[in-house]
């Protein structure tokens, strides 16, 4: 994304393996704070956080202090961090947790490219509990027109979910604009941030982006070059949670379960860590991101830009190159030492051309000529050459044959 709206993305460990891995969509690499948090736990005496004994207490505090990291580092209380499994799970709880304990209407809208997790929760209330679902359309650069929510808002309309950024072709969405719209309609606002909190400067707190206006933002911590396995759902205190866990109460009573504690400490770490020196690195990325753009672009017969080409992630660059499979392209690169992406690490294994791109109004045999490039550092020159090196080979020996 171009100017103010763009920020930190999670750095590396710096190391040889990390300089070829173009996937941080996927997972970031994990930050050198991160693991030093996580081993801090593992080597340490093994606790739970409820136990009462001194044990129980430290790990209580490493739990509380990775808290109070996450909430410093998108502008919220540590009360209003709840702790998840990830991303998924945060998502779900998000969805059905505000949907059931919200008694305004059983009437839900989203978008048509949000993460499977937010749809199929959608679908879940749909299916079990009779909710109506709208879809918001995108125009070709995946982008939401303000207009298509004030044309479905109802009077019971329980709940908006819009994700802040696409996974898969990197365009960040007017939040702030829809949240108010549909706040004012009287419905709940929830924001899947989890693609975007790496990179962009976020707040949840007033004044800040996407601001007081979202009741609930979801993110996850290894997109923040945190461990896999830690996540966590933002949630606006006062708002009603009907939870999906049930158990011991931890989390407040909003997901109970023992909290992983390990993973929990590196997420905070890593929350901290990435909040420091945001406008340099976006700068830095952003240099980057538009170099191999331009340079695919420019030099890949067949290449297209999809997304949106300025409100985008600031590391993110995604194409179609028509003629060419995106999973022979992948191939390529991946025996050229660079890790890449043909689309959502969540769809892993389907054969289906994205849904997202054919929301987008992309023709099924293009959209699965899709390669994405997400950088977790900005790429050196002679990487540049290399991958369109590899690009330019694969797409002349596709269209030789």
């Amino acid at each position: 994304m171009s100017g103010g709206a763009a920020g930190a993305a999670a750095s590396g460990t710096g190391g040889r393996a990390a300089r070829g891995y173009l996937d941080a969509a996927a997972t970031a690499p994990l930050r050198p704070e991160a693991r030093a948090a996580l081993l801090a736990v593992l080597d340490a005496e093994a606790a739970n956080p409820s136990s009462v004994h001194a044990a129980g207490h430290r790990a209580r505090v490493t739990v509380e202090e990775a808290r109070g990291r996450v909430a410093a580092a998108l502008g919220a209380r540590p009360a209003e961090v709840i702790f998840t499994s990830g991303g998924t799970e945060a998502n779900n709880l998000a969805i059905i947790g505000l949907a059931l304990a919200n008694p305004r209407g059983r009437h839900l809208v989203t978008t048509a490219i949000e993460h499977p997790s937010v749809l199929e929760s959608c679908r879940f209330l749909e299916r079990v509990f009779g909710f109506e679902l709208g879809l918001l359309p995108v125009d070709r650069s995946g982008r939401v027109d303000p207009a298509a929510l004030a044309a479905v808002l109802r009077a019971d309309t329980t709940l908006v979910s819009v994700g802040l950024a696409n996974g898969e072709v990197g365009t960040v969405q007017p939040v702030p604009e829809l949240a108010a719209m549909a706040r004012r309609a009287g419905a709940l606002v929830h924001c899947d941030a989890v693609q975007a909190a790496a990179s962009l400067p976020l707040s949840f707190g007033a004044g800040g982006w996407p601001g007081p206006e979202v009741d609930a933002m979801t993110v996850a911590s290894h997109k923040f070059g945190g461990p896999q396995g830690a996540g966590a759902l933002l949630l606006r205190q006062g708002v009603p949670l009907e939870p999906l866990l049930h158990g011991g109460g931890q989390e407040g009573g909003a997901r109970s379960g023992t909290e992983n504690v390990a993973a929990i400490a590196g997420f905070g770490a890593a929350a901290r860590a990435c909040a420091t020196g945001v406008g340099t690195r976006a700068i830095e990325l952003m240099r980057s991101r538009d170099a191999l753009i331009e340079r695919v672009l420019a030099e890949v017969p067949g290449a297209r830009l999809t997304g949106h080409p300025d409100e985008r992630l600031p590391g993110h660059a995604s194409f179609t190159i028509e003629g060419v499979s995106g999973e022979s392209l992948l191939v390529a690169l991946d025996a050229a030492g660079y890790a890449v992406s043909s689309g959502s690490a969540c769809a892993a294994g389907k054969d289906e051309p994205s849904p997202v791109l054919l929301a987008l109004g992309l023709d099924p045999s293009l959209a699965q000529t899709a390669i994405r490039f997400t950088l977790p550092a900005p790429l050196g020159v002679s990487e540049l050459d290399r991958i369109v090196a590899v690009l330019r080979a694969e797409t002349g020996a596709a269209r030789a044959v």
